[in-house]
């Protein structure tokens, strides 16, 4: 069957994803996902045994996987990953740029180490996956879908995750920049950007991944952002459910993907501030 079969991003079965951070999380959701619905699917992590973990189950249910060790932060992985896409299943029709890191503290604490390692991860993997993969599905002559993963705190600015903030800020409006150009340019490939609130993953444990050159973060968090936020990461949303709300984003086109309700009231506070030119204050109610 030709690459570009089908009317729709609708028709998803036989297609093509990649995944990228798809060992753990939502990204493991999302892959099952599509891969239950019939596509082939590229598992990109940089967490090797959670990999080929991840990998081998897909397998063994049956479904068509290629897992591909990926650091997104580096281009040349980012171009390695789609080089091996193409060549094991012809294309690429989803994008999910969805690997992500996290540090935690007041914002002048921060080390340079902490924001290139965040930096490198939330934002430059999406920048090189766009970099990368545009091109490619502009090239196929095919429907196409990027999901690029920022999270309700690209929407806000909650105290304590400064890095966190900027970089999902910053995919916000990447998303929302290129859904303008791809539309000026005619093209056939959609976006959404998925913004989650709390999900129950492992992001607060995220530094199991850090690599060995950007150190290691001892510092001890306070405890009324561990202990809050692990609670409420506890209490969260399934990766599962929120896999399902973007597959249906794909399919209806919908480019906002806010997985969580009860942050709308909060996001609605922010966009007020900003018109009413109030001054920000802290929202502990985060914890």
């Amino acid at each position: 069957m030709p690459l570009g079969y089908g009317a729709r991003m609708q028709d998803v079965e036989g297609k093509v994803a990649v995944v990228t951070g798809a060992a753990s999380g939502i990204g493991l959701a999302m892959a099952t996902r599509f891969a239950e619905s019939g596509m082939k699917v590229v598992l990109a992590d940089v967490e090797l045994d959670a990999l080929a973990a991840a990998e081998a189950g897909l397998r063994a249910a049956g479904h068509a996987v290629l897992a591909v060790p990926t650091d997104v932060s580096r281009g040349e992985d980012v171009e390695a990953l789609a080089a091996r896409a193409v060549a094991e299943f012809g294309g690429v029709h989803l994008l999910c740029n969805n690997a992500g890191v996290s540090v935690a503290g007041p914002l002048w604490e921060h080390s340079v180490r902490d924001w290139e390692w965040v930096l490198g991860v939330n934002l430059w993997g999406v920048i090189h996956g766009v970099r990368v993969f545009v091109p490619i599905m502009l090239g196929q002559d095919a429907e196409g879908h990027i999901v690029n993963t920022a999270s309700v705190a690209g929407l806000t600015s909650f105290p304590m995750i400064g890095a966190y903030n900027v970089t999902k800020h910053a995919v916000v409006t990447l998303s929302e920049t290129l859904a303008r150009d791809l539309d000026l340019a005619g093209a056939r490939v959609k976006v959404s950007v998925l913004c989650p609130g709390f999900v129950r993953t492992q992001i607060l444990d995220s530094d199991r991944n850090r690599p060995e050159s950007l150190g290691r973060d001892e510092r001890p968090r306070p405890p009324e952002v561990e202990d809050g936020i692990r609670a409420a990461i506890a209490a969260g949303m399934p990766p599962a459910e929120v896999a399902g709300r973007v597959l249906a984003a794909v399919r209806a086109e919908e480019f906002y993907v806010l997985t969580h309700p009860d942050f709308r009231a909060q996001i609605k506070e922010r966009f007020d501030g900003v018109l009413e030119n109030r001054t920000p204050r802290a929202d502990t109610s985060l914890f």
